[in-house]
């Protein structure tokens, strides 16, 4: 199959095109290289775009017609909950903009299967211990907002031309399938903590007087090569009779707090930091784990790795990165 990867140098994407590229798909790959790295990419080449331009659409329907592409996996897009809030239009533009001009390069060009790269963002200030995809979305943050948008673009695309389309909403990504292929994003947990364990630091915890058995927010983690095995999965889908808009949450089902996390990671970093509490943060969630029922029985998805692979494979990338530093 031939499929174009949007966002395809970046944490996530980087998986997926690794696991289409050993099973024999042909993949073309854009990023503008801004958080991607190309080095993750084994010297597959990569086309450098800007999505959300004036001429993207153009560029995006030459470059679908060229390689004859069948499917697309649109990853790209800006992520950082915090920048959101501060650059609401800006995030509103490239996020939305980025999707409108692939759907109009996949129409012109006809392309008739698109993945998105969703998150469990849209569900906002909804929390629990099985959120579910018929949930309630209210999305606290404009990064949130923009991913519930874009799935709404999607639904009305569906309905518009003969597009099949899958959206998974993912919840917390860590792990490494491979060490060169580590989250270098020191804004999610895991990193932050090794960050701060190197620094001889304590970690941070954000607030210990939630409802929950330790005091610590409750949080879903999922191993990033489960959740690039969810992505070829829901790609194989689209390619059977499947039609429509479908929405699946990735997640495992089981919640880790913040605390227990720290301890897994001091544990695999060999030390153990006291961590340091601090106020809660605005909007924190006491529990939010995924229902991943939909996706087991429709995709016959489930993850494969606990807590422990997730912290022991993202140490050994980290430490791969600082000996590369």
């Amino acid at each position: 199959m031939q499929i174009l990867v949007t966002g395809g140098a970046g944490y996530i994407g980087a998986h997926v095109v690794r696991l289409l590229r050993a099973r024999g798909d042909e993949v073309i790959v854009v990023d503008d290289l801004v958080a991607g790295r190309a080095a993750r990419l084994d010297g597959l080449s990569v086309t450098r775009m800007e999505l959300s331009g004036d001429s993207s659409a153009d560029e995006l329907e030459a470059l679908m017609r060229m390689n004859r592409v069948e499917a697309v996996i649109h990853f790209a897009a800006r992520k950082q909950v915090a920048e959101s809030v501060v650059r609401p239009a800006w995030y509103y533009q490239q996020n939305i903009g980025s999707l409108a001009n692939v759907l109009l390069a996949m129409e012109r060009a006809a392309v008739r299967r698109l993945v998105f790269s969703s998150s469990a963002a849209v569900y906002g200030s909804t929390e629990g211990a099985a959120i579910s995809e018929t949930d309630a979305t209210q999305p606290i943050s404009p990064y949130g907002e923009t991913k519930l948008i874009c799935e709404k673009l999607v639904t009305a695309a569906t309905r518009a031309f003969d597009l099949r389309a899958a959206s998974l909403r993912y919840f917390n990504v860590a792990g490494a399938g491979w060490p060169e292929l580590g989250d270098n994003a020191i804004s999610n947990l895991v990193p932050m903590v090794f960050e701060r364990v190197d620094a001889g630091e304590p970690p941070l915890i954000f607030g210990n007087d939630y409802p929950t058995p330790d005091g610590t927010c409750i949080r879903d983690y999922v191993h990033v090569l489960d959740l690039a095995d969810a992505h070829v999965a829901s790609l194989d889908r689209l390619a059977g009779d499947a039609d429509g808009h479908s929405v699946f949450n990735v997640g495992t089902g089981t919640g880790t707090s913040v605390r227990e996390m720290i301890d897994v990671i001091g544990r695999v970093a060999g030390a153990s930091p006291e961590p340091r509490v601090l106020p809660r943060r605005p909007g924190d969630a006491a529990r939010v784990v995924a229902s991943p029922r939909k996706i087991e029985e429709q995709l016959r998805w489930r993850p494969r790795r606990g807590v422990q692979e997730i912290v022991s494979s993202a140490w050994e990338a980290h430490r791969w990165s600082a000996k590369r530093q």
